[in-house]
């Protein structure tokens, strides 16, 4: 199609898309299933390790991490070549697994869980890459469909393997539970992917603006933990500046990480960025909240408030596949105006339930919220992949995962600055508990109309032509 896209399956090497789609589907759930397989079973490595404190910055580092090996991930294709540029990192989180479960102390398993994280950034934002190099655009949807579905598959078997591997023997056998699938992975990709020119890209990569956007989002998970309220703010506008000054520079460097109009609510690429940075910020309140306000203010079990929780990734996972067939207009275009709205109203319905203590409430507002992103996130992906201008749609690509995390990882902290604003210091008593949940639910609501008047650009454009 351009220049950029050098190392194309040649039809001779590559007769059915199904192999190649499975291939990338086991890279995108490799990533998913080591996140259950961590939550599960890292309580168990604090205990016998010790340093409880750190417990909240394993994810932190790791969500770091890969946001910032996914952002390198466009440079890194045109400088290595497809097949390197899924190996290599493939290594590296191995290298970090292995670390992990042999740590004798909390530094050792947060060293391995950043490899970890710099590894899987890089292939999960490969993976988009090379969906949008290999496959035709027909399949795309189908290939959201079964991320969606493998998700799901992760999110009810993950805990529920990660907790018995762990019970029975350690966790460092559940840590380790991940080792087999990404050998396979590599032998996978060995096979059938060709090794590609590369090259196209000289030197380095930007270490200094990858290293500004660790930064940044580090000062808001940073802010998150403060107790003036003028510190946090400080932090936070700080971040902001990071964040939004790097994406600048790169705008007028030789050798770029983000596409030239990337968060410009201009053209289709950078509304659609913005919406992929949006939804996940305004949905990450639930996934940090929702479990813990269950249990202290419903009296659930772990397994009820699980079951709950995990509605949004089955409504995700059944919205994504009843909708990865339709590909005429102008449906892409009303799907993606749909899901952040829909998600407005998920966020609404779960400050509701609380309100109103109504168990029916919150599941509507749990499959509301699932189903916006099933029905919007393969078209939304799509439309930023195919509108990337020339020579941009590997950058294009790797950022749509990339922002995604970003967003969660947003999202996690400005929803614990949400929360301690509104009164909730760690005390789990349900009259300060409750009031400080709704507050965040719905300061998430409205994240999430921002992601909707922006879907009112990105469904004017190409939407229906990328689909």
């Amino acid at each position: 199609m351009d220049e950029v896209r050098d190392d194309r399956l040649p039809a001779a090497l590559f007769p059915n898309a199904l192999v190649l789609i499975l291939t990338l589907c086991l890279g995108e759930g490799i990533y998913a299933l080591n996140s259950f397989l961590v939550s599960t079973s890292l309580p168990s490595a604090v205990i016998e390790l010790g340093g409880a404190a750190l417990i909240g910055w394993a994810f932190t580092v790791y969500l770091v991490a890969a946001i910032v090996g996914g952002a390198s991930a466009g440079f890194l294709k045109s400088r290595l070549g497809a097949r390197r540029l899924l190996i290599g990192p493939a290594i590296v989180f191995l290298a970090g697994t292995l670390l992990a479960s042999e740590a004798s102390s909390m530094i050792t398993v947060l060293v391995g869980r950043t490899l970890q994280g710099l590894g899987e950034g890089i292939i999960a934002a490969a993976c988009y890459v090379l969906v949008a190099e290999f496959l035709p655009p027909r399949l795309v949807p189908r290939f959201f469909g079964l991320i969606a579905v493998t998700w799901a598959g992760c999110a009810f078997g993950g805990p529920l393997l990660a907790g018995f591997v762990t019970e029975t023997w350690s966790w460092r056998a559940a840590f380790l539970m991940n080792v087999p699938l990404i050998l396979i992975f590599m032998g996978l990709v060995l096979a059938i992917i060709p090794r590609g020119r590369g090259g196209t890209a000289k030197g380095m990569p930007p270490l200094g603006r990858l290293s500004a956007i660790a930064a940044g989002i580090m000062l808001i998970a940073v802010a998150g933990l403060q107790s003036q309220w003028w510190l946090t703010a400080g932090l936070v506008g700080l971040a902001i500046a990071t964040l939004a000054g790097t994406v600048l520079f790169d705008r007028r460097s030789r050798h770029r990480l983000f596409p030239s109009d990337a968060f410009s609510l201009a053209t289709t690429v950078g509304a659609g960025l913005w919406i992929a940075l949006l939804m996940p910020v305004a949905q990450a309140s639930t996934s940090v909240y929702l479990p813990l306000s269950l249990q202290r203010l419903w009296g659930y079990g772990p397994t009820e408030a699980g079951f709950v929780s995990a509605l949004m990734a089955l409504s995700w996972s059944a919205a994504a596949f009843a909708v990865s067939f339709v590909n005429r207009a102008p449906w892409p275009r009303r799907l993606v105006r749909s899901g952040p709205l829909l998600l407005v109203l998920g966020l609404a319905g779960a400050a509701l339930a609380l309100l109103s203590g109504l168990p029916w409430v919150l599941i509507g507002a749990q499959i509301a919220i699932g189903c916006g992103f099933g029905v919007s996130w393969a078209f939304l992906s799509q439309a930023i992949m195919t509108s990337a201008r020339p020579g941009e749609q590997d950058l294009a690509s790797g950022l749509v995962p990339t922002t995604q995390s970003a967003g969660y990882a947003i999202g996690a902290a400005t929803a614990g600055i949400v929360a301690q604003a509104a009164g909730f210091d760690g005390n789990l008593a349900p009259e300060i508990l409750a009031p400080a949940m709704v507050a965040v639910f719905t300061a998430s609501a409205v994240m999430a109309v921002g992601a909707w008047l922006v879907s009112l650009r990105v469904a004017a454009t190409s939407t229906d032509g990328a689909a």
